[in-house]
């Protein structure tokens, strides 16, 4: 009786294969696995795994940050803002005594009364010089990128802030000039000059002078100014 009773004990419960074929198949399979991952934002982040083979690699999903791709594309000549004016080409002409074929400033996109200007020169190839440098490839003459850049500076001596004489102001030298890249018809000439040292005693101003295209320097140098009452 009680060899009955045990045998019957015995297989009244699952065997050991058969709980762990329940176990199994109440787990996720190896290859769908899912994660819930809250977010600051109270949205919850997908991250889904999904693999055919051992080797292949984990593809993550992070559905809430997917790029919006459906913006317009801002067209190219909307992207580029034009230069604000400060001084224009005849304001210019008020304060220096240049005039064609030599004015070479045109336009003032920024003043620091008695510190710094920032002006431009549109490059075109109907500029004088041209044709004879060179025929074949217009390059702006660098002689002419430093006399634009020497205006710019007279734009910031012949102001009061200053005391400059319009009549009696001269460029007296230049050290240390480097010429980086050629400037070409189609260019935009951006310089940069700004006051070191001024000796009103002597006459004396020195300035630093930087010219740009694109962001990219193409001509710097050191200036001596010579101006007087």
């Amino acid at each position: 009786m009680a060899s009955t009773t045990l045998s019957n004990t015995l297989y009244s419960h699952p065997s050991l294969s058969q709980r762990t074929h329940a176990a199994a198949s109440l787990s996720p399979p190896p290859s769908a696995l899912t994660f819930q991952i809250s977010s600051p934002t109270s949205r919850s982040l997908l991250l889904s795994t999904h693999s055919k083979t051992k080797c292949s690699p984990f593809v993550t999903k992070f559905s809430a940050y997917e790029e919006d791709t459906t913006a317009p594309e801002v067209p190219i000549e909307l992207k580029y803002p034009a230069f604000p004016t400060v001084m224009d080409v005849n304001q210019i002409r008020e304060i220096l005594p240049h005039r064609f074929p030599l004015l070479l400033v045109d336009r003032v996109v920024e003043y620091n009364p008695g510190v710094s200007a920032v002006a431009i020169k549109n490059v075109t190839i109907n500029d004088n010089f041209f044709p004879g440098h060179f025929p074949e490839r217009p390059i702006m003459p660098g002689v002419l990128m430093v006399e634009a850049m020497a205006q710019v500076g007279g734009i910031v001596m012949l102001q009061p802030e200053v005391g400059g004489s319009r009549e009696n102001f001269f460029f007296a030298g230049i050290d240390n000039v480097r010429f980086r890249k050629p400037v070409v018809a189609g260019d935009t000439l951006v310089m940069r000059m700004t006051l070191v040292k001024l000796q009103k005693r002597f006459g004396i101003a020195k300035m630093e002078g930087k010219a740009y295209v694109g962001g990219e320097v193409v001509c710097e140098g050191d200036f001596l100014m010579a101006m007087g009452s």
